[in-house]
């Protein structure tokens, strides 16, 4: 037998053995966390004895588990496993492991042993009803143990019972040394962190093996779609999101038909579609479904006309009401999101609702939180559920395995009242979103409370935000006005707008950058006048490093309400003149040019690099405004030291 183990640490009897077994949970159902190669499991069963027996009196537990397991197993097994006897409270659970890949799925049994601290893995071969066997070689347990002669000191190991025979797949069995180096330090670190999540597990509304075996067979299907890609955004984070989406909803799908004993595959509608994947991923699948977004994207030519997008804003009105459809999409739908759940509700009683949250909007405008103990983030889940509670759904919440930091959906697919309770419903509907709208226009989330705002905006998740998309406008006489159902709901223009300051005032930022240059050169002044005659004299300046809030605080309120409506804020525009600045951990910086060509690997913002056409047809920032200049030379330098060095640009092309 092989063991190692790790350290816990001082703590108590109590804390030590519930940080143990909260550990052990996560490896026993969520094995997916520290073997990225798996997709998860599936529990099959789960037993519990409490009592003092011999281990022998394991057999018609472990008979009924396992139907097909010989008596002579247990005889080998279970007393170099778990001792001549057990003691205490026991569970036993079957759990099925399921791989990432094509290779097949592997049933163990897992013993916890609450009296002794220990919980066993024995893999089983063969599992079913006519035969199966214990697979000996891969058996190994782990177990929390107190340091002698300390009461307070406690260390987890792991045992592997026959580590000479032990047999590596690199999937469902990595390398023994992936269990001590990798997999035991996971658990320790579990077994001390005492972190309360406020998110459901991923996939646990439905079959973790289904979704695995349905994403396998799209992902190669429609993993072509990267090459082709015609938009700017990043193809690999779509194309595989979409495929990850469609494959939970065409999973969730299928349970719904089985459950209800429905043949016909369910329609739906993508409100605020975006690239239209979605749709056409679910449409090739044989749901019948269109897709509505106020502006057209590049890639819709390339579906062809089975996949039906349409152009068009969408506006929460009578309008837009779908009594023909079954299931209402809103994948990252921006300002529609609260309403996801009222078309619902209002288009047929029969109608329901996947949402898929990622912007904070209220029904008319940015949703601001009204309580700080919980995230921004969980606080709009919270909303969403609420508002999908008050429009008569029992809402679910589940978390999706996509490439983003926004991946809790919310369905509503069963409603909580009768069909005759309709009118009287949606009575408190619209008292509800009428009261939304009078809180919200109370309270002003306009306003620059602090200068760290302006740069804390997540830009991938949030590049659609904007005041201007949702206006206020004043509580008018008739709340709900001719067909449609709020007064104050503007869609975002057709035209995106571009907000990651490339759109701002050359005068403006080029006024920015100098004002933060000063300062941070100013930042290092004191240092440099300590500093002797001898040591300073050649020596580039390049200034001190702040914190972007201390940054922030530099410029007047024009401007930093300028900023604001930019998507990154003041932190984008940083990045943006990365000639001049650089932004790590939070601090800003001079460049400095003549350390970079020293460097093997740059920064992310340095990355970009300019095309040979697109050479001194630019004046350098620091040859113009630095006291000592550019620290490169003029030939070395791909910006123009002087305006006799100045071409014109030949190639209009856009640089990325």
């Amino acid at each position: 037998m092989m063991a190692a183990s790790g350290r816990l640490g001082p703590r108590g009897q109590l804390e030590a053995s519930v940080g143990f077994w909260a550990a052990i949970n996560v490896w026993t159902l969520k094995p997916q966390v520290a073997n990225r190669r798996l997709s998860g499991c599936r529990l099959e069963a789960e037993r519990e004895v409490v009592s003092c027996w011999a281990a022998a009196g394991l057999r018609p537990l472990l008979a009924e588990l396992l139907p097909g397991l010989a008596a002579r197993e247990l005889d080998e097994i279970l007393p170099a496993v778990m001792g001549e006897r057990a003691g205490g409270r026991l569970k036993v659970l079957l759990r099925t492991v399921i791989p990432k890949t094509q290779a097949e799925s592997c049933k163990e049994i897992v013993f916890q042993d609450f009296e002794n601290n220990t919980a066993t893995f024995i893999p089983v071969e063969g599992c079913n009803t006519e035969s199966c066997t214990f697979k000996k070689s891969n058996i190994y347990s782990f177990k929390l143990q107190q340091v002698e002669g300390d009461e307070l000191l406690w260390f987890i190991s792991v045992s592997i019972l026959c580590p000479e025979e032990w047999v590596a797949d690199g999937i469902l069995y990595p390398k023994t040394t992936w269990l001590i180096d990798v997999l035991l330090t996971k658990i320790v670190k579990w077994s001390t962190e005492n972190k309360k999540s406020y998110f459901k597990s991923t996939l646990s509304l439905i079959s973790v093996e289904k979704y695995s075996e349905c994403y396998h067979r799209l992902k190669a299907k429609y993993k072509e779609m990267v090459k082709v890609w015609p938009e700017v955004t990043n193809p690999e984070k779509f194309v595989y999101e979409d495929v990850a989406i469609a494959t939970y909803l065409l999973v969730l799908w299928e349970d719904e038909r089985a459950e209800k004993g429905l043949t016909a595959k369910q329609s739906f509608i993508d409100l605020g579609c975006g690239n239209g994947l979605l749709v056409h991923i679910l449409t090739n699948e044989g749901h019948p479904g269109r897709g509505i977004d106020v502006r057209k994207r590049k890639i819709w030519d390339m579906y062809g006309p089975q996949t039906c997008l349409k152009e068009c804003a969408i506006t929460p009105s009578d309008d837009f009401l779908f009594p023909d459809v079954d299931w209402i999409i809103g994948n990252h739908s921006d300002e529609l999101t609260p309403w996801i759940p009222v078309v619902a509700a209002r288009s047929s009683y029969s109608c329901r609702y996947f949402v898929l949250p990622c912007c904070f909007f209220d029904f008319y405008g940015k949703y601001c939180r009204r309580q700080t103990k919980s995230t921004q983030y969980r606080a709009y889940l919270d909303f969403i559920t609420e508002v999908g509670s008050i429009c008569g759904f029992k809402v679910e919440e589940d978390c999706l395995r996509i490439p983003s930091t926004k991946r809790v959906c919310l369905i509503g697919s069963q409603r909580t009242y009768s069909l005759s309770g309709e009118e009287q419903l949606d009575e408190e509907r619209t008292q509800y979103i009428r009261e939304r709208y009078c809180t919200g226009n109370n309270t002003s989330c306009g306003e620059v409370k602090d200068t760290a705002s302006l740069f804390t905006c997540d830009i991938m998740d949030c590049s659609n935000v904007d005041d201007v998309m949702v206006q206020e406008t004043s509580v008018e006489t008739d709340f709900f006005v001719s067909n449609k159902w709020v007064a104050g709901f503007k869609p975002r223009e057709k035209v995106e707008k571009v907000r990651n300051c490339a759109a701002l005032p050359r005068d403006f930022v080029d006024d920015i950058v100098l004002q933060v240059a000063k300062a941070l050169l100013k930042a290092n002044q004191d240092k440099s006048e300590h500093s002797s005659d001898e040591d300073s004299t050649g020596h580039w300046n390049k200034g001190g490093s702040l914190p972007l809030k201390n940054v922030a605080d530099i410029l007047d309120c024009d401007a930093l309400q300028k900023l604001k409506k930019e998507c990154g804020g003041l932190k984008t525009l940083l990045r943006n003149n990365y000639q001049v600045f650089e932004v790590v951990r939070g601090n800003v910086q001079i460049r400095d040019w003549s350390k970079e060509r020293q460097r093997k690997i740059l920064s992310s913002d340095a990355k970009r690099k300019l095309p040979s056409e697109a050479c001194k047809t630019r004046l350098c920032w620091f040859f113009v405004n630095h006291p000592d200049g550019c620290p490169r030379t003029a030939e070395k330098c791909p910006f123009a030291h002087g305006t006799e060095e100045l071409r014109s640009r030949t190639n209009s092309r856009k640089i990325i």
